[in-house]
């Protein structure tokens, strides 16, 4: 009995065992599962080729070309996008890239806008990636039979099926001829029913061919988010030339829309573990030597801008280019100097208009003193009354006051003038911004406000002043009038004669010239 319950102990220990091992061996696996699924899931490194792509602002330049595309049929290129197609009939446009592309797996970014006036639209835009440059053609306004893959975002329903407007995925060795009839549903490798027209935002497409696998995805063109993306078809086990051109075309049959690209973003895309080549390395020899000579070109001739300028500044030469930008403080100091050399020629011209106020009133009131001795002299005839003695009396204590306040002004400009130069003075030996500066500022800004208050004091009693009364200018007389009665009478019965004979002779003229027909 002792002996059984010890092989069953022994037995259930040996399950406990293998129990564990099974479990911890699954649990390892699955781990070892995820992490590979984890590592393949892993989304590949993108890298921007901007020689490839196109976006607003400033898209074209000025003479009506694309950085690094060229542009074909009806296309028209702007700031901001680019028209493949206007909205008229029979209308072709595409735009190719210059270079060619030799990427093993990239992604391309296409904004679009498709619009027009009818219910239906006609006939589409189509997005390739071609061993040669289908610059036209009766595809979408591309070349036929190219070598390659297109998606053709078509609009119109030619086979009648009702399955327009679609976004079709079509694929060529050069030797197919694209079926217009039925749309292409024969040849098409991938298929997926989307209404890009009309659309309150840009339709965004992001196709993608990544280890053999072509990938379309839509941005429906309802929301401004630009990453709302969803899934339209895949095409597994895609061959497709090694290198090839980009390009975007568009064609208008019977009806017609507007079809507009805002942009086309590539992206060259690479595996996780491995990086791109550095970009030098795919640059051709040809044209690196062909920078590489510009380069040398462009360096040669900025050693000689060198020299030239060495030789008309030598006192520059050894200097440290540090010391021919200014710095914060400098700046500073150069416009607190600024500040005060306008204030100092300000106050120089307020001085020079005070001077020749005071000689004006000084000219015043010697003519008022002749004034008051003649009005004297003629006192001491008995010819001057009281209230005369009065009013010439008030004008020239007038007078006085006003030479009186015009020498108190001149002084303080005087003094505003020789602050100034203390403080200019004092700045160039101690430095500007410290408090005697500001304080000089503020005693100049008082003495201007005080200058200020004066002279409008000085405007108001010169306009109430009766000596403009006293001393007046004679009036013009009035001048005979140069047409009489008789001379009008004259001229208008002369007048009058004149315009009868001209009547007479004009239907003289008119009397003979009818004889003839």
């Amino acid at each position: 009995m002792a002996v059984s319950i010890a092989q069953r102990r022994a037995a259930s220990a040996r399950v406990l065992i293998l129990t564990f091992l099974t479990t911890l061996i699954f649990h390892r696996s699955v781990a070892e599962v995820t992490a590979s699924a984890s590592t393949s899931e892993e989304p590949p490194h993108r890298r921007f080729e901007y020689k490839y792509s196109f976006k607003g602002p400033h898209l074209s330049q000025t003479d009506g070309s694309i950085p690094f595309w060229i542009h074909t049929g009806n296309a028209i290129p702007s700031a901001d996008q680019v028209r493949i197609t206007p909205s008229l009939r029979s209308q072709r446009g595409s735009v190719w890239t210059k270079n060619r592309v030799s990427f093993e797996h990239w992604e391309a970014e296409v904004t679009f806008r498709v619009s027009g006036r009818g219910r239906m639209g006609a006939d589409g835009l189509a997005v390739w990636f071609t061993a040669t440059q289908g610059l036209d053609g009766p595809v979408y306004g591309a070349a036929d039979q190219w070598n390659g893959v297109g998606v053709f975002f078509d609009s119109f329903d030619n086979d009648g099926k009702k399955n327009n407007p679609a976004i079709i995925v079509v694929g060529n060795n050069g030797n197919l001829v694209y079926d217009h009839q039925n749309d292409g549903s024969t040849q098409a490798l991938g298929t997926c029913l989307r209404d890009f027209r009309n659309k309150p935002y840009p339709v965004r497409a992001k196709i993608m061919y990544y280890k053999k696998t072509l990938t379309v995805m839509i941005n429906n063109g309802f929301t401004p988010d630009k990453e709302d993306y969803e899934f339209c078809t895949k095409v597994d086990n895609m061959i497709i030339p090694s290198e090839g051109f980009f390009g975007i075309s568009a064609a208008t049959g019977g009806l017609a829309d507007d079809h507009d690209v805002l942009s086309f973003l590539l992206f060259r895309l690479s595996e996780p573990g491995q990086q791109p080549p550095p970009p030098e390395f795919e640059i051709p020899k040809e044209e690196k030597d062909k920078y590489q000579e510009e380069f040398q070109n462009f360096q040669q001739e900025l050693d000689k801008k060198k020299e030239e300028f060495q030789k008309e500044h030598p006192d520059v030469q050894g200097e440290p280019i540090e010391d021919l930008y200014e710095s914060v403080n400098d700046r500073e100091i150069r416009q607190v100097f600024e500040g005060q050399n306008r204030i100092h020629l300000e106050i120089k011209q307020l001085h020079r208009q005070l001077a020749m106020i005071l000689d004006e009133q000084r000219r015043y009131v010697s003519v008022i003193t002749d004034e008051v001795a003649k009005k004297g002299t003629n006192a001491e005839s008995g010819q001057l009354d009281t209230a005369s003695q009065q009013q010439l009396g008030s004008l020239v204590a007038s007078q006085q006051e006003v030479l009186k306040n015009l020498n108190d002004l001149r002084n303080s400009f005087y003094d505003s003038l020789k602050q100034i130069g203390s403080a200019q003075h004092q700045g160039n030996a101690v430095g500007m911004g410290s408090y005697e500066t500001i304080q000089h500022f503020n005693d100049i800004k008082e003495h201007l406000h005080t200058v200020k208050r004066d002279v409008e004091h000085l405007v108001q009693r010169n306009v109430q002043n009766p000596a403009e009364k006293v001393m007046k200018c004679p009036e013009v007389p009035p001048m005979p009038s140069c047409l009489s009665t008789v001379h009008f009478v004259i001229f208008i019965v002369i007048q009058s004669v004149l315009f009868f004979c001209y009547v007479m002779y004009k239907s003289h003229q008119e009397a003979a010239a009818k004889k003839f027909f």
